[in-house]
C-alpha cells in the first residue's frame, strides 16, 4: 500500500493512504502492551496500556472514515507526548538492581526520546523520523538481554541435569538391587519411573528363611519431592523391622513418623509378611491396590486396606491372614499399572491386569513381570505416572 511505485503512476487509491496512516496511529498499542509485559514500569504502565488502545484505535477509525485530518494528527501527537512522558518519568524513577534492567532502561529511554522528539516536531507538521534509530538501539539491548538470560538458563539447566543425575543414583541405591537367595521365595521386582527420579517405593523387610517381608508404597506427586519422601518411607520402614511379621503395626508406626513431615504429600503402601514354615500370609494395606494371589490359573484380591499414610496421625490398620501354597504367586503393585490410559483416555484397569496375570501364570517370574509391565506400557499413549510391581513365588 506503500509502495513508492503505485504513487508515481498515480495508482495507489485514496482508501490505501488512509490505511497506511490509520495503520500508523495504531502503532503504540502493540508498543504499550510490549512495555506492560517488561513488567518495568510497574502500575504506570499498566495503566497507560488500558488507556492507549482505545485512543489509538478511535483515532485510527476516524482516519478511516474521513481520511487524513490535521486535527486526528494533532490528536494523535498530542496524546502520545503526554503519555510517553509520563512513561520517562517513570522509567527514570526506576531502580536499576541489575545490568540487565540497566541496559533495558538505557534503550527504552533512547527510544521515548526518538518518540518524543517526533511527535513533538510532527504536532508543528515536520517530521523527522529518528524513532526507527533509538528502536533499533532497543532492540539491539534487548537482544543482548535475551543472549544473557539464555546462556545464563542454560548454565542453571545443566546443573539442574547434573543434580538430576545425582539424585537417580541415589534414588536408585535405596532400592534393593535383588532379593536374597532364598528355599522358600523368589521375588523379581520392575521399576520404570515416569522422570528421572519418582515416587514409587519397595524393599524387602525381611529376608530370612523361612519368612519374607514386601514392602511397596506410592507418594503422591511426582519428581524430586516424591522421590524426598520415598526416601523417607525407606527411613521409616527401616526403623520398624521389628514390627515386620505384624503388617498393621509396621503400617501404624509408619504413619506416626510420616505424619508431619511430608508437606501435604501422602503415602499409600501395601505390606505382606510371608512365613513358608506356618503356610501363611499376613497382609495390611494403607489406601493401596489390592494385592493379587495367583494360585492355579485363577486370581484373587487380597483387600485390607486403611486410610493413606502421613495424611491422618488417628489412622489405625488391620492385619488379614490367608493360606498360601506352593507354586503360589503374588503380584504388589502401583496404581500406575491400573490407571494408564489408552488413546480414547480409557484405563487399563483391574479386568486387564488380572487377564495379563492370568496369561503370564506359566512363564517364568522375570518374563512374566516383563510381559505385565510392556502390557501397560503399550495399553498407553504416555506413561503419566510411575509403573512399579514386585513378583513373589512361594517355592516350597
Amino acid at each position: 500500500m506503500n509502495y513508492q511505485l503505485l504513487w508515481g503512476l498515480g495508482l495507489r487509491p485514496i482508501m490505501f493512504q488512509r490505511i497506511v496512516i490509520a495503520i500508523g496511529f495504531l502503532v503504540p498499542i502493540p508498543a504499550f502492551f510490549f512495555l506492560r509485559e517488561l513488567n518495568l514500569l510497574g502500575r504506570v504502565g499498566r495503566i497507560l496500556a488500558a488507556v492507549v488502545w482505545p485512543v489509538a484505535l478511535s483515532v485510527a477509525i476516524a482516519t478511516l472514515l474521513l481520511g487524513p485530518q490535521v486535527s486526528l494528527r494533532v490528536v494523535n501527537n498530542t496524546f502520545i507526548v503526554a503519555t510517553f512522558v509520563i512513561l520517562l518519568i517513570a522509567l527514570i524513577r526506576i531502580r536499576a538492581d541489575s545490568s540487565d534492567v540497566i541496559l533495558i532502561r538505557v534503550g527504552l529511554f533512547l527510544f521515548i526520546i526518538g518518540v518524543l522528539y517526533d511527535n513533538i516536531t510532527g504536532i508543528f507538521g515536520r517530521y523527522y523520523n529518528i524513532e526507527p534509530i533509538g528502536f533499533v538501539v532497543l532492540l539491539i539491548l534487548l537482544g543482548i538481554v535475551a543472549g544473557r538470560r539464555t546462556f545464563a538458563n542454560e548454565q542453571e539447566l545443566t546443573v539442574i541435569r547434573k543434580e538430576l543425575e545425582i539424585a537417580q543414583r541415589i534414588q536408585s541405591s535405596i532400592l534393593p538391587s535383588s532379593f536374597p537367595i532364598s528355599k522358600a521365595f523368589r521375588v523379581t521386582a520392575r521399576y520404570r519411573p515416569m522422570s528421572a527420579v519418582a515416587g514409587d517405593f519397595y524393599d524387602f523387610v525381611l529376608a530370612d528363611d523361612p519368612e519374607a517381608g514386601l514392602l511397596i508404597a506410592d507418594v503422591s506427586g511426582h519428581g524430586v519431592p516424591a522421590a524426598l519422601i520415598a526416601s523417607m518411607v525407606k527411613l521409616a520402614a527401616t526403623t520398624l523391622r521389628a514390627q515386620a511379621s505384624n503388617p498393621s503395626g509396621l503400617l501404624h508406626g509408619m504413619n506416626t513418623i510420616l505424619c508431619g513431615n511430608t508437606h501435604s504429600q501422602f503415602v499409600t503402601a501395601a505390606y505382606v509378611y510371608l512365613n513358608a514354615a506356618t503356610q501363611e500370609l499376613r497382609y495390611s494395606a494403607a489406601a493401596h491396590p489390592p494385592m493379587l494371589l495367583l494360585r492355579k490359573g485363577e486370581v484373587i484380591s487380597i483387600v485390607e486396606n486403611g486410610l493413606m499414610l502421613a495424611a491422618f496421625s488417628f489412622a489405625t490398620y488391620t492385619t488379614v491372614g490367608h493360606s498360601i501354597l506352593p507354586g503360589d504367586r503374588l503380584l504388589l503393585y502401583t496404581d500406575g499399572l491400573l490407571e494408564a490410559t489408552d488413546v480414547h483416555q480409557e484405563e487399563f484397569g483391574w479386568q486387564r491386569l488380572h487377564a495379563v496375570v492370568r496369561e503370564t501364570a506359566d512363564l517364568p517370574q522375570a518374563e512374566a513381570a516383563d510381559r505385565i509391565i510392556s502390557s501397560v506400557q503399550q495399553w498407553s499413549v504416555t506413561q503419566d505416572d510411575d509403573l512399579t510391581l514386585l513378583l513373589c513365588d512361594y517355592l516350597d
